[in-house]
C-alpha cells in the first residue's frame, strides 16, 4: 500500500495567516477568532511582531511545564517581551501552540492573556470506514485538523456490513474475501438482489483495508497530536461480512443469512478474543469499542445452540444473550488491562459492570447509565449525526435523512442538568459527533459533511457551557471557513438559507417569527404575503409579530441580489390553538412532539421529524378537536412529511369530518396524496379543506398507505 503523503503537513501547521484577528462582527467589536473559545481571556492593545513561519523555532516562545492543574490545560501570555506558554504536561503545551497558531495576524500576535482547559476529557469524532473506505492519507488529514481544534479522540469504525477494514493475521479471509464488494454505491449494493463480497483483486471491486503497518502509522501520527484512536469491532450484530468469510460463526452456518454472531457457539468467543488480541496490540488507547448496537436477535430465538445456552444460564430473554457476550468481552478486555465502550444497546439485558456507554439513541441511555455509576459519552443522533442534512435537502447531496444544521449542533449541552444530580453529572466523560458513510461518495463529500460542524463539537467539548453563545460563535465560525479551505478541507461554506423559528404567546394571542442565518453578516429582507422579497421589502431587524395568518418569505441579499433559495414559513394563530384534542389512534411514544396537544400549539414542524414538532404514528391517524361550542369554520388543514429512507411516508389520504354533538360525524371530503411512495426526496404535502361548516367537533382521519411512519405537525382551523 502507498506510503503517506506528508508534504502538505508543512503548510497545514504553519500557515496561520489565513486566520484573521478580528471577527467579521462590526469593527468596534474587537474579537479574537479562536475556536474553541478559551475559558478565560484578556485582550490588550498591541502586537508582538513575529513571522508566523519562524516564531516556533526562533526562541521567541518560552515553554514551561510545571506539572500543575488540568493535564490538558495551559496558560498563554503575549506581550512586548515575547510569548510564554505554561502547562502541566506536554499535552497542555501542544494545545497552547494550537491557540497560538490561530492568534496570528499579519500584524503579529496580539497582546493577550489566556488561561484555558477543556470542559471534557473526551472530545471525539467518529468515522465509519466500513460503508465507505478512506485511504490513510485522508485519515492523516482529518487528524491534523482535529488537533488544530483541540479534538482528541478519533473513533474508528472498522467493521460492519459494508466490509471488514483491518488486517487480522489469524483470520486472513476477513480482508482477502470481505474487504471488497461488487458495488461502490451503497444503496445499489445494499438493496441489490445480488449483494456480494468479492475477493481482493477482483476486477472492478470496491473497498480496501488497513494493514497493520497502516494502523501503526495512523496511531503514531495521532499520538504526535495528542489524539487517541478508539477502534471499534462490532459484536454481536452488524457482522454480515464476517459470516461471508466464516459462516460457521452465525446461527444458520450459511453466509448472507444473518448479521448476528451465534452466541451459543463457543467458536464465536474464540474469534472475539483472537480478534481483540490483535486489535489491542495495534491500538494503545485504554478503551476498545465493541459496538453492541442493533443486533437483530431473531435467529437466536430458534437456534439450538443459543437456546441451549439460555437454558444453561437461566436466561429469560434473548436480550440476556447479548448482555452475556458483552460481559465476556469486558472480562477479556479487563484481563488485558483495557476498558470496554459500547453503544447504548449494551444496557439491554444487563450492563457489564465497568462498561462505558456511548448514548446515540437520544440521551436516555446516557442518563440511565450515569445514574448507575457508569461513565458516558454523549452522542445523540438528533444533534450529532453528521450524515444528516445540514441545509435544506433540496440543495444538498442525498443523505440518510435527519436535519442537523450547525446551529442545532452548537445548541447541544452534553450534560443533562435537569436529569442528573451533581455526582451523576461527573460520569459524563464528553461528547462525540458521528459520521456514518452509507451515502458518502468520496473524501471531498466526507469533509463537506464533517466541516464546519466539527468546529461546533470542538467548542461544545472544550468551552465552559456558560461562555458559549451562538451569536458569539457565528462570526468566529464564518472566519474559520477560509482557514479550513487553506488546510485543504472541502468544507460546507455555510447556508444562504434562513432559519425561521416561532414563539407562540397565548396571552397576547400572537406568534413571533424569528429569522436567523449561518452567514455573517447577513442582510435579510422579508414579506408576509407569500411574495418574493426584494431589497425594497422590509429589512429584518426584530421578530415579526403575527396576530392571525402570515406567509413569511425571507431571503439573504448581497450587493442587491438574493442569495440561495428563499425561506418560507406559514404562520397561523388559528382558532384551534390550545383546544382539547382526543385521539382514537395511538401516538408513537418516541415522537410525541411535546405532548398530546402538540397538533394545536401553533408551532409548525421544520425539515426533520426529529425537531420535536412532528407527531409520529405507526398506524392510521384519527383525532377529534373540540372547539368548545358550535363554531362557523371555513378552512381546515394539516401537513404531512415523507422521507422514505427512515420509513416516513405520506398517508394514502386524509378525510375531514365535522359534528355538532360528537357522535354523528359528516364527511366534508377526502384529499388523496399527490406524492409517490417511491420518491426518496424529502417532501411535504398540506391537506387542505375549504367550505362553510357549523360544527363543534373537527375530526381528521389520515389513512396509512405504506408500512412505516406517518408524521404530521399542526392542525390549522379557521
Amino acid at each position: 500500500m502507498a506510503q503517506p503523503k506528508r508534504s502538505y503537513l508543512k503548510a497545514v501547521g504553519l500557515l496561520f495567516a489565513v486566520s484573521s484577528l478580528f471577527s467579521c462582527a462590526p469593527r468596534e467589536e474587537r474579537q479574537l477568532n479562536l475556536i474553541p473559545k478559551p475559558a478565560q481571556m484578556e485582550l490588550r492593545n498591541g502586537y508582538f511582531k513575529a513571522d508566523s513561519n519562524l516564531v516556533f523555532d526562533s526562541g521567541s516562545i518560552r515553554y514551561v511545564i510545571n506539572g500543575e492543574g488540568n493535564p490538558e490545560g495551559y496558560s498563554l501570555e503575549v506581550n512586548k517581551e515575547g510569548i510564554v506558554v505554561k502547562a502541566a504536561t506536554d499535552a497542555g503545551i501542544f494545545y497552547g501552540k494550537q491557540t497560538l497558531k490561530q492568534l496570528y495576524t499579519p500584524e503579529g500576535y496580539p497582546y493577550v492573556s489566556i488561561t484555558d482547559a477543556p470542559r471534557f476529557s473526551y472530545r471525539g469524532l467518529h468515522l465509519d470506514v466500513s460503508r465507505h473506505f478512506f485511504p490513510k492519507e485522508e485519515i492523516f488529514k482529518l487528524l491534523d485538523v482535529m488537533a488544530y481544534y483541540k479534538l482528541n479522540k478519533l473513533h474508528f469504525h472498522l467493521t460492519d456490513a459494508g466490509g471488514w477494514r483491518l488486517q487480522i493475521d489469524k483470520y486472513p479471509k476477513l480482508t482477502a474475501e470481505t474487504a471488497y464488494r461488487t458495488e461502490t454505491d451503497w444503496l445499489k449494493w445494499w438493496d441489490g438482489k445480488d449483494r456480494k463480497y468479492v475477493p481482493e483483486g477482483t476486477e472492478g471491486a470496491y473497498g480496501g483495508y488497513y494493514t497493520k503497518e497502516d494502523i501503526r502509522e495512523i496511531v503514531a501520527f495521532a499520538a504526535e497530536r495528542h489524539i487517541d484512536v478508539v477502534p471499534e469491532i462490532e459484536f454481536p450484530g452488524h457482522s454480515e461480512e464476517v459470516f461471508a468469510a466464516y459462516p460457521e460463526l452465525c446461527c444458520t452456518g450459511k453466509p448472507y443469512t444473518s448479521g448476528d454472531f451465534c452466541i451459543g457457539n463457543p467458536k464465536t468467543f474464540t474469534f472475539m478474543e483472537d480478534v481483540l488480541t490483535e486489535v489491542i496490540e495495534l491500538f494503545p488507547y485504554e478503551y476498545v469499542h465493541i459496538g453492541g448496537d442493533e443486533a437483530g436477535k431473531q435467529a437466536w430465538k430458534s437456534c439450538p445452540k443459543c437456546q441451549a445456552l439460555m437454558r444453561k444460564m437461566g436466561m429469560q430473554s434473548v436480550d440476556e444473550l447479548q448482555s452475556y457476550m458483552i460481559h465476556q468481552a469486558e472480562d477479556f478486555l479487563k484481563s488485558k488491562g483495557r476498558k470496554l465502550i459500547g453503544w447504548d444497546e449494551i444496557l439491554e439485558g444487563g450492563l457489564a459492570p465497568e462498561a462505558t456507554v456511548m448514548s446515540w439513541r437520544g440521551e436516555n441511555g446516557g442518563i440511565k447509565s450515569a445514574r448507575m455509576g457508569h461513565d458516558v459519552i454523549m452522542t445523540p443522533g438528533n444533534y450529532l449525526y453528521f450524515d444528516f442534512y445540514q441545509a435544506d435537502p433540496k440543495t444538498q447531496p442525498y443523505a440518510i435523512g435527519g436535519y442537523t444544521p450547525i446551529k442545532h449542533v452548537y445548541s447541544y449541552n452534553p450534560v443533562p442538568v435537569d436529569s442528573l444530580n451533581a455526582e451523576e453529572q461527573q460520569h459524563i466523560m464528553g461528547v462525540q459527533a458521528n459520521t456514518w458513510t452509507e451515502y458518502i461518495k468520496d473524501e471531498q463529500h466526507l469533509e463537506y459533511m464533517m466541516f464546519p460542524r466539527a468546529l461546533a463539537v470542538a467548542e461544545i467539548a472544550w468551552t465552559p457551557q456558560e461562555l458559549r453563545s451562538w451569536l458569539d460563535f457565528k462570526p468566529r465560525m464564518n472566519a474559520h471557513i477560509p482557514v479550513l479551505q487553506q488546510k485543504g478541507i472541502h468544507a460546507f461554506t455555510l447556508s444562504d438559507e434562513i432559519e425561521a423559528t416561532m414563539t407562540v404567546d397565548t396571552v397576547k394571542q400572537e406568534i413571533q417569527v424569528i429569522l436567523d442565518a449561518e452567514k455573517y453578516p447577513a442582510e435579510i429582507h422579508y414579506t408576509t404575503d407569500g411574495t418574493l422579497p426584494t431589497t425594497a421589502s422590509p429589512l429584518y431587524k426584530q421578530p415579526i409579530v403575527v396576530k392571525d395568518s402570515a406567509h413569511v418569505v425571507a431571503a439573504i441579499f448581497r450587493d442587491g441580489q438574493p442569495q440561495g433559495e428563499p425561506t418560507e414559513k406559514k404562520v397561523d394563530y388559528h382558532r384551534g390553538i390550545n383546544k382539547p384534542i382526543h385521539y382514537y389512534s395511538k401516538l408513537y411514544s418516541g415522537y410525541m412532539a411535546g405532548g398530546m396537544n402538540a397538533l394545536l400549539d401553533g408551532y409548525r414542524g421544520g425539515l426533520t421529524y426529529l425537531d420535536g414538532r412532528w407527531q409520529g404514528y405507526l398506524d392510521n391517524l384519527d383525532c377529534v378537536v373540540d372547539m368548545g361550542e358550535v363554531t362557523n369554520m371555513h378552512k381546515v388543514s394539516a401537513r404531512f412529511m415523507q422521507l422514505i429512507g427512515p420509513g416516513v411516508f405520506q398517508p394514502k389520504e386524509v378525510e375531514l369530518l365535522t359534528s355538532e354533538d360528537g357522535e354523528n360525524f359528516t364527511s366534508q371530503g377526502i384529499v388523496p396524496t399527490t406524492v409517490s411512495n417511491t420518491d426518496r426526496e424529502l417532501s411535504f404535502q398540506e391537506y387542505t379543506f375549504y367550505g362553510a361548516w357549523k360544527a363543534r367537533y373537527v375530526r381528521l382521519k389520515a389513512k396509512r398507505g405504506n408500512p412505516g411512519f406517518i408524521f404530521t405537525d399542526e392542525v390549522v382551523i379557521w
